[in-house]
């Protein structure tokens, strides 16, 4: 497992456990370190070495492999895919295309697959500042709302939604003297857009380029998709929900989507679509899509070649029955992934948001029937302001017959659960 630390890992642990296979993990010394005991006990060996630095981290890992006769790669942390990728193809085993593999981190890069697939997307354009971003946007004729955000980051973060008028009547910021001035909330948007010049906790040096995204308006849904030599097995489609305004931060999701099945076929198909135009020939893929009023036109927001986040694997094996863990490590080994579901029912996982930034001092959750919750931050915690996934508290996932049953009863936990900051 290319650094199996953050959400993918417990579930490809419970995975390996369930198909018998030993897990190894290749991550940096320090990283190693601050692996919670489950983990680190989990783990059968530890490829330390320098992820960042891809010549080095090849020869180290195929190195490690071959002495202990690695049969399967699983790229986990999404920035390490393309590595993963390479590490695949250098030492004979199933893998992503390599020379595609930066498009499934890279959204630029993603953008330009989509074209070339003839994928459904939002029109786009780049910019490396808010100057170059005003004139771009304009010329591209992206209008309002307009979505900004990194070109290589994940969990919302640094992604805003730039509304109001853009003309003489909007608010103004200078921007350099030789520049045009730009838009207040333009240049806020780029600058936060901006910040993540290195990805933690490895020390990645990200693109720093802004992506500039046409708004897409309607429902929020995902799709993975497993692929094993180059076949697709579509999983349920999944509907999100998210917070309005400038950051839109996902607050739940429910599988099934509620979707009539004929749109459901048609977003499933889209997705492997979007999962091969990125170079995703042996693993799992994460497509997130939005569907506009009154139409039945996905279209693709990003495609990610990994495990999805959000415990999205803890709901739809809930749901269906069908571990997307299991089916992604059978398809790295060069198995046939088990994507039938096994039964029919429902679930669905509400976050618990701060209103706030601050300390917190006390976050419960209620036990209901049907539902179980858990809390991710400490008293004491320092909480960010809500503007990205970092802020989460807390969720509760709960189980029923129907999706309508599942949400409502995810929704009312998280409506009685307790939460105090200071």
């Amino acid at each position: 497992m290319v650094e199996p630390m953050g959400n993918a890992g417990r579930f490809l642990v419970e995975a390996a456990d369930r198909l018998g296979v030993r897990l190894y993990a290749a991550t940096h010394k320090d990283v190693h370190e601050g692996y919670p005991q489950w983990l680190r006990a989990a783990l059968a060996g530890v490829c330390a070495t320098d992820l960042t630095d891809t010549p080095r981290a090849l020869a180290d890992m195929d190195a490690f492999c071959r002495q202990h006769g690695i049969a399967g790669v699983a790229p986990c942390f999404e920035l390490f895919t393309p590595l993963a990728a390479l590490l695949a193809d250098r030492i004979g085993l199933p893998g992503n295309d390599p020379r595609l593999a930066r498009a499934a981190r890279n959204k630029i890069e993603m953008g330009e697959a989509f074209a070339s697939a003839g994928i459904p997307a939002p029109r786009w354009a780049v910019a490396h500042d808010a100057a170059e971003a005003y004139r771009v946007a304009r010329a591209h004729g992206l209008g309002r709302p307009l979505v900004v955000k990194p070109a290589e980051q994940g969990g919302s973060w640094g992604v805003s939604v730039v509304d109001g008028p853009d003309g003489p009547d909007g608010p103004r910021a200078a921007h350099g003297s030789d520049g045009p001035e730009v838009p207040e909330r333009l240049a806020a948007a780029v600058d936060a857009a901006r910040r993540f010049t290195h990805a933690h906790p490895h020390g990645l040096e990200l693109d720093t380029r802004v992506l500039l995204q046409e708004y897409i308006p309607g429902g929020e849904y995902s799709c993975d998709t497993v692929v094993a030599g180059g076949v697709t097995y579509p999983l349920p489609v999944v509907a999100k929900d998210t917070t309005e305004g400038r950051y839109r931060i996902e607050t739940g999701h429910t599988c099934p989507s509620g979707l009539p099945a004929p749109l459901v076929r048609k977003v499933q198909h889209i997705a492997a679509r979007a999962a091969l135009a990125v170079g995703v020939r042996n693993g799992i893929a994460h497509t997130e899509m939005k569907i506009p009023p009154g139409t039945e036109t996905p279209y693709v927001i990003e495609t990610g070649a990994r495990l999805p986040g959000d415990n999205l694997c803890e709901v739809v094996e809930a749901a269906t029955g069908v571990s997307e863990a299991v089916a992604h490590l059978q398809a790295v080994l060069g198995q046939v992934p088990d994507t039938v579901p096994s039964r029919t029912g429902a679930a669905s996982i509400r976050f618990l948001l701060p209103e706030h930034g601050g300390v917190l001092r006390r976050v419960s959750i209620p036990d209901l029937p049907g539902t179980h919750g858990e809390v991710h931050l400490s008293p004491g915690a320092v909480v960010p302001e809500p503007a990205d996934s970092s802020c989460r508290l807390g969720h509760v996932v709960a189980r029923a017959e129907t999706a309508d049953q599942a949400r409502g009863l995810a929704e009312r936990v998280a409506a009685r659960s307790r939460v105090e900051m200071g």
